[in-house]
């Protein structure tokens, strides 16, 4: 029966006097900038995260989800598509001069409109970030400090409780925290200062907020950090805006709760991409692609487990449309697809462009995962796929990856070129300090220098040496692990339509 229930289309519940209940099988889809597993629910023992552990704790605990690009609006981009950035067309970022852009026909699987054909009223609040508009199109936009999760909270209300339409809802919840920003902390003694991360200065908090203050000799250095007082400074930063986002998780449980809606809403939690220091975000090393992933839902038996399937992002939007009734598992798309000639036509719009790359969008590179919520133990990926270009336009340095739970293979297309730098990850006090110091500093697991230099290939055996230590590309007794993974990564870009293979043939 349980199966069954999963395919529906979404319900609604009548009391017996028939007037209109709350909507079943609603979707709150809560995506953070920059955070990687920073959680008490994935055994960081400092990280003061309770509302997100307790919906872990009734939920499903993802170990192994994996973004596919450690950039902000490439990630979204593929979050909201389905579908790897190289395909999507989202490059990089979106704002200001970078304007990077999804093709028009992205519209036929993008996340709010596939869910709204799904029957579903869709809003949208904070952090955005991705284009055109018209193809990430929500039919409710609201207004909310995307540093204060609770006020974002408070300000999604009137939409999640909205009795005035039947439909049930699917809010994308979207905090800027904990993203670098707000200046730095003048009051660090520290030659080079902390960025905020969001914080407000002198201790202040955000109205509604009860912040939570970390001391640096306290925090968890990840094993791609330097182990230095800038870097627990920022961390200690870092890890107060993790705890401000988990503040306005517990504010929209609350919410749910107190309209009976809780037990009929599920929840997704994640981020776009692992925290924002160098080793981290823009990387395509496990500090950056490694994210958080914890899901809630409702009318799933099994509950308070945890899965070690291998999950990408390029499985959120089909998993979400599988929940609510609309994935064609014969097509791996949409069940009711959207006509995007007439889309388009309709809106005499980009009806001259490239609106497709010269291949029809009709299905996910993703795929469900909701037969993992039902089966803990069941795999989902054996192996796969990262695929970064750029950042900042000025970042032009495409790397390409595979990965499953033995090996990991990095192919840094551009290795002559120094890696580059996001213009915050640069003026961060944690890489600063190390950089004054002169190319053989140590910097995490490696050195300045080998951080900015880098190989053609990264080889690293995964499962014993999770913290990338030992590149084994050079080693002769793995040149055959070697060219089996080459393989791989090969045949991977062959059917994700990477324009990227081609850098096999020449260069």
């Amino acid at each position: 029966m349980r199966f069954a229930l999963l395919t529906l289309a979404p319900i609604l519940s009548l009391c017996s006097l028939g007037s209109l209940v709350a909507a079943e099988r609603n979707v709150i889809f809560i995506i953070t900038d920059d955070e990687s597993p920073t959680l008490g629910c994935y055994g960081d023992p400092v990280a003061k995260t309770p509302a997100i552990d307790a919906i872990a704790a009734d939920g499903m605990l993802f170990r192994n989800a994996f973004a596919t690009t450690a950039s902000c609006s490439a990630s979204r981009s593929v979050v909201m598509s389905g579908l790897h950035n190289h395909r999507n067309g989202q490059f990089g970022h979106q704002h200001h001069y970078h304007k990077f852009a999804s093709f028009h026909d992205v519209v036929g699987l993008a996340m709010p409109q596939v869910m709204k054909n799904a029957g579903y009223r869709t809003g949208q609040i904070g952090k955005y970030h991705v284009a055109p508009e018209a193809v990430y199109h929500f039919e409710t936009y609201l207004k909310g400090n995307s540093r204060n999760a609770v006020e974002m909270a408070d300000a999604s209300r009137d939409f999640i409780i909205d009795s005035s339409d039947d439909r049930p809802f699917f809010l994308y919840f979207a905090t800027s925290d904990p993203h670098r920003g707000g200046g730095v902390d003048k009051t660090s003694k520290l030659e080079l200062k902390p960025d905020l991360f969001g914080n407000k200065p002198n201790g202040k908090a955000y109205p509604g907020v009860d912040e939570v203050f970390y001391d640096p000799a306290d925090v968890v250095v990840p094993a791609f950090l330097p182990d230095t007082p800038e870097t627990r400074e920022e961390l200690a930063q870092y890890y107060q805006s993790c705890s401000r986002i988990d503040q306005g998780v517990a504010r929209l449980v609350e919410i749910l709760k107190a309209n009976d809606l809780y037990d009929k809403t599920m929840i997704v939690f994640t981020a776009d991409h692992g925290m924002a220091f160098a080793g981290g975000k823009t990387t395509v090393y496990e500090g950056g692609l490694r994210v958080p992933f914890v899901v809630r839902d409702p009318y799933q038996s099994e509950r308070g487990v945890e899965s070690e399937a291998l999950i990408s992002h390029i499985d959120i939007t089909p998993s979400i449309l599988d929940f609510a009734g609309g994935l064609d598992p014969k097509t791996n798309g949409p069940k009711n697809p959207i006509n995007v000639k007439k889309y388009w036509a309709e809106r005499d719009e980009a009806m001259k462009d490239n609106r497709d790359g010269g291949k029809k969008f009709d299905s996910y590179h993703g795929k469900s995962w909701m037969h993992c919520l039902a089966n803990p133990s069941e795999p989902h990926h054996e192996t796969i796929f990262a695929s970064h270009t750029f950042h900042e336009i000025q970042m032009y340095y495409p790397m390409r990856v595979v990965r499953d739970d033995k090996y990991k293979l990095i192919w840094n297309i551009a290795y002559p070129l120094p890696y580059p730098f996001a213009s915050d990850l640069w003026a961060a006090s944690s890489w600063q300090a190390q950089w004054k110091k002169g190319p053989d500093a140590p910097y995490g697991n490696k050195t300045v220098d080998g951080y900015v230099h880098r190989p053609q290939f990264e080889l690293y055996d995964i499962a014993a040496d999770p913290n990338e230590t030992s590149n084994l590309a050079d080693s002769e007794g793995h040149k055959d692990i070697l060219e089996r993974y080459k393989a791989k990564l090969k045949a991977m870009q062959k059917e994700m339509q990477d324009p990227w293979i081609m850098k096999w043939d020449y260069e």
